[in-house]
């Protein structure tokens, strides 16, 4: 085989980083090269017709399941494809960035499958998305190990048997890459980046290992965005010569429109489709996003009161279940995002016992499994999930046939009982400022207030700050919600911090351009659909 051609990409803006060369070969570009050419165009279609289909919902303010797709829906007879067995016991999932601890950390967790995360939880630096790849590279050769600097302690991977397996998240479809562009100058989308980095480099070592190239897909919003990824897959698998259908993909229903479109997305990945995902907060910050102008009906109130019993959110997470179970796919619960105190045993009790509950109900619900953001809470899901599946891989046989939804079931917001709070503004603003000054330096999952924080928390902390403004909420204590009230609140916290992590502190962070980002994400007239996309701006 002859050397591939110059790749026709070209690295911009970047300083080079210690062994990127091993990423970004001449072959690995090449590859990443043709699914911008092929796939490129069509990603643009589709974010075209997200911004369609949003305008519609401002019309008419409610959603239904698609005329067009009924025939699928009605269709009993088609399922997907059978889990490979690296992949059919999937009870406990853990998430997190790609940095080399974490990547050692994880797959030593005792979870059964290591989200290993691309996208919310990592602020994408090209050091980042150069440093991940060479770390879940290494991890597969086992050429890994960490030692703390701070601590002297020092990690190494387990035996190959207690390792989980690996489903890695790639960016959205909606994030570019800015350090990658084509002859044209424009910029290759950030899936495409990671998705075929990671592809090319490791699908045909993971084959040796036993397991395969598994994606968890994010942010999808319909079906056709699904098809995209399929056709994907169908393309690369062939490019590198491995059979059809080894990739596996599991997509997150985190926008409101996809809760639409749970089968349709299933029938057009039924080849390569491994399961659904509850992701929660992503869902809450869509609705937000594609209802904000439908009036007071669509007012959320402080995201900690919105819980996964609220009746639009059971309805959502049963009609997942029962999708996913109707076409033998994995159904996989939500985030336990609580992260242990070391200094406050009865933190730990009280947030432990949440944990638990939490577990135990999507495992009596019919979930196969449910993530968790910390290697302490694999225990608690595990047993939650064990007393209900016992020896079995999953419960996909449980086909809660009793569920019944209805569309409107899905955005019945006004049908839970809670208020958006004066303290909820304060904790949206605390939580925004915190993580979004974080995200800038370069930390994509960040601890606040013992809960693990990701992209989607501060998505849908600035779109409440938006949302309650804009429809004039009036807060317990009397005060109304006003752009003068958030900036109020702000500048307070940003005192707050000073005072809490000393001026030295204070002036070496980014806490100034956090707040000022913040603000003019939650109170411009013209709504950004992502916070991420002003925020690469200004990402070092």
């Amino acid at each position: 085989m002859s050397a591939p051609a110059p790749s026709p990409l070209a690295i911009v803006d970047a300083a080079p980083l210690p062994r990127q060369d091993e990423v970004l070969t001449d072959a690995a570009l090449a590859f990443v090269a043709e699914l911008h050419r092929l796939f490129t165009p069509r990603r643009d279609e589709l974010l075209a017709r997200r911004a369609e289909r949003r305008a519609e919902i401002a019309r008419t303010s409610t959603l239904d399941f698609r005329p067009e797709t009924a025939a699928i829906r009605a269709d009993d007879s088609w399922k997907v494809a059978e889990a490979p067995a690296a992949l059919n016991d999937r009870r406990v999932e853990i998430t997190g960035p790609t940095d080399r601890k974490m990547t050692i950390n994880a797959l030593n967790s005792g979870a059964k499958v290591w989200l290993a995360d691309f996208e919310d939880a990592s602020a994408p630096t090209w050091e980042n998305v150069i440093g991940g790849q060479l770390n879940l590279t290494a991890a597969y050769h086992r050429s890994i190990d960490f030692t703390d600097e701070r601590t002297g302690k020092s990690y190494a991977l387990k035996d190959a048997s207690e390792l989980a397996t690996v489903v890695m998240r790639p960016r959205g479809w909606h994030l570019n890459e800015r350090h990658l562009v084509d002859a044209d100058g424009k910029a290759v989308p950030g899936a495409l980046v990671d998705f075929g980095l990671y592809f090319f480099h490791n699908a045909q070592r993971l084959i040796e290992l036993g397991k395969g190239p598994y994606f968890y897909l994010p942010k999808t919003e319909s079906y056709l965005e699904a098809r995209l990824w399929n056709d994907i897959f169908v393309f690369a698998q062939d490019y590198v010569g491995i059979p059809q259908g080894t990739v596996r993909a599991t997509v997150l229903i985190e926008t409101i429109t996809a809760a639409y479109e749970m089968e349709e997305i299933l029938y057009e990945l039924r080849d390569h489709a491994s399961g659904l995902n509850a992701g929660r907060w992503d869902y809450l910050f869509s609705i937000v996003k594609n209802f904000r102008d439908g009036g007071q009906k669509f007012v959320l109130p402080d995201r900690n009161l919105v819980t996964m019993t609220a009746p639009f959110m059971r309805a959502y997470t049963e009609l997942l279940v029962r999708t996913c179970h109707k076409r033998g796919a994995h159904a996989i619960g939500g985030m336990a995002a609580f992260i242990p105190s070391r200094k406050d045993a009865e933190v730990n009790k009280v947030a432990f016992e949440k944990v638990r509950a939490d577990k135990d109900r999507e495992a009596g619900d019919g979930f196969d499994g449910s993530w968790v953001a910390h290697p302490d809470l694999v225990p608690i899901a595990m047993e939650s999930f064990d007393k209900v599946l016992g020896a079995k891989p999953n419960q996909k046989d449980r086909l809660r046939e009793d569920v019944s939804v209805a569309a409107g079931d899905l955005i019945a917001i006004d049908s839970l009982d809670a208020k958006p709070t004066y303290d909820g503004l304060v904790n949206a603003v605390q939580v925004g400022i915190r993580y979004i000054e974080a995200w800038l330096r370069g930390l994509g999952a960040v601890a606040i207030f013992n809960l693990m924080e990701d992209a989607a928390t501060a998505e849908i902390s600035r779109s409440q700050i938006w949302q309650w403004i804009n429809a004039g909420v009036v807060f317990e204590n009397g005060e109304t919600a006003t752009a003068e009230l958030a900036r109020k609140v702000a500048a307070e916290e940003l005192a707050n911090i000073k005072a809490e992590i000393g001026e030295d502190a204070f002036a070496a962070g980014t806490w100034q351009q956090a707040h000022d980002l913040l603000l003019q994400v939650s109170l411009d007239a013209d709504y950004a659909d992502f916070l991420t996309l002003p925020a690469y701006e200004q990402l070092g």
